[in-house]
């Protein structure tokens, strides 16, 4: 691997690597915003020039211009170095870059601010990009300055509606083309371009077409300013009000990283942001995952049930012991969640099989659907592959309905309420469901524990490819709910045994001395993606 110096550091990099994608994995940031890390880059914006130092003997690259002599009034011949976009240069052995240290190059930035605010609108105030803006982090630091255009400024289309969820302001739009060049190169879907000339250009969909599809969303948060807003976003919530946690997307067995921002005021969540990981989902997510977020408070169930009825925790624990006083090992099953985290999914596999000693195992979860290429995956479960490693031989709910139709199961102790199938069949026999939403195990509940959601307790979940992630809590549990792996040491507890687990960190040891958890994102400097 070679370096180059960068500000007199030196910087190592790959083959391939442009100075800024180099500088961008040592966490420095070097202004831009039409570079990213997952496109094409276009050197359009010209905020990422840097000044190339000559190598011993070279010749330096310069230029002539005029500048004004301020003691005479009079403009004179000087020469400057000529400076080069840190996106479009080649990383290579012994190269000096100068960038913060440079005079050139700080006034070369300070100037691109100055234009591309020339027709910007001062609406910073209703912005929904106010507070994650690259226009607003770069005044501070390259512009502070007052604008002297005193002409009208160019005005553009206001509020395009580009299809169901993208709303389009063309006074903010930078030209950056990351959406342009994200649908064409990401979503392979090229219904984004550029059209007219300088300060008159605009993005457009394409006549006849709407931007529709699967991976919309990302061309909002590609876009560097506020030109492009989310109809779910707009306007619900300022984001210096949020906090942001690491977690992991629900929507499917791919596991694309992902930010949850929440308002700790509210204990609410807002959206979904991908967190960057080269190694999993690069720098993208879908809408529909993007959308998952919604669940942590949608269809939830939060409050313990007997029979249907609303009851205590503890008046529910009674009803669980109850019912299975005197029921031999052999007439009890367990269903494992393919929704839920292995360490949910842990507890109740230790609770029925170790300790119990139930024979018959299962595994549940959401039915398939929707695939592509991209990052959907058939498999709308976060956690199939650890179900399958907790309990290689779990049979699919279809066997539990034949063995309590034939009568060799009687009671059910079942995580997560999701099913492939219609189990209403299971009415017939005594069914104890431990879930964070409403759903088919949720309806033919005999007894009802509510179990936290993903947003609101650490758990792990193992992806398509195999590779264990944490997702982190954001949100202070909701109703009577508890995490699942707590609820069912409870019922341990109930039914006569010492759950060897009263703490995560219980269930974390029994987990982690089998596969290491893969959770390190690729490098990211003032939210490169933004």
């Amino acid at each position: 691997m070679g370096t180059f110096k960068l500000d007199g550091k030196p910087i190592p990099f790959e083959p391939g690597d442009t100075v800024i994608k180099a500088a961008w994995r040592q966490g420095i940031e070097i202004p831009h915003y039409c570079w990213h890390p997952g496109l094409s880059a276009p050197a359009n914006c010209r905020m990422c020039l840097v000044e190339i130092a000559p190598k011993p003997g070279q010749r330096p690259v310069v230029l002539d211009i005029l500048e004004l002599d301020a003691s005479t009034g009079e403009y004179k011949p000087v020469q400057k170095p000529k400076l080069q976009p840190a996106c479009y240069t080649p990383a290579s052995e012994g190269l000096e870059i100068i960038s913060d240290n440079s005079p050139h190059v700080r006034k070369a930035r300070h100037d691109v601010q100055e234009f591309l605010l020339l027709n910007h609108p001062v609406d910073c105030p209703i912005c929904d990009q106010s507070g994650e803006c690259k226009l607003q982090d770069y005044w501070l630091e390259h512009g502070r300055y007052q604008k002297r255009m005193r002409d009208e400024p160019v005005h553009k289309p206001k509020g395009v509606v580009f299809g169901k969820t993208i709303v389009y302001d063309g006074e903010r739009c930078v030209m950056c083309t990351r959406c342009v060049r994200f649908m064409a190169e990401v979503a392979k879907d090229p219904v984004l371009d550029m059209r007219e000339r300088g300060n008159l250009n605009e993005i457009f969909v394409a006549p006849g077409r709407e931007l529709d599809g699967h991976y919309t969303f990302m061309t909002e948060h590609v876009c560097p300013v506020g030109a492009l807003t989310t109809q779910d976003f707009r306007f619900k919530a300022r984001v210096w009000f949020l906090r942001t946690t690491p977690t992991v997307c629900q929507g499917c067995a791919t596991g694309c990283n992902a930010h949850l921002d929440y308002d700790p005021r509210y204990n609410r969540a807002y959206r979904y942001r991908p967190r960057d990981n080269e190694k999993v989902n690069q720098f993208w997510m879908c809408d529909e995952g993007m959308l998952t977020y919604k669940e942590a408070h949608d269809g939830r169930a939060l409050e313990a049930k007997v029979g249907g009825a609303v009851v205590s925790t503890a008046k529910a624990l009674d009803a669980v012991k109850a019912m299975f006083a005197g029921v031999g090992p052999d007439a009890i099953a367990v269903v494992l969640s393919a929704q839920h985290s292995l360490e949910d999914n842990w507890a109740l596999h230790e609770l029925g099989t170790a300790l119990v000693g139930a024979k018959s195992v299962y595994a549940s979860g959401k039915p398939e659907g929707y695939q592509d290429a991209i990052l959907i995956h058939r498999d709308k479960n976060p956690n199939t592959k650890g179900v399958a490693e907790l309990a290689p031989g779990a049979k699919p709910v279809q066997a539990l309905l034949d063995d309590v139709a034939a009568g060799r199961i009687t009671h059910v102790l079942v995580v997560g309420s999701a099913a492939t199938v219609d189990v209403e069949a299971l009415r017939a026999s005594k069914v104890v469901t431990i879930a964070a939403h409403d759903g088919p195990f949720a309806a033919v509940a005999s007894v009802f524990l509510p179990a936290t959601a993903w947003a609101e307790h650490s758990g792990t979940y193992v992806n398509a490819r195999g590779m264990r992630q944490v997702g982190e809590a954001a949100l202070q549990p909701q109703g009577d709910a508890r995490p699942a792996w707590r609820q069912i040491a409870d019922i341990a507890t109930v039914l006569g045994y010492e759950a060897p687990w009263k703490k995560i960190r219980q269930v974390r040891a029994q987990l982690l001395g089998s596969a290491p958890i893969e959770s390190t994102p690729s490098p990211s400097v003032s939210a490169p993606a933004e």
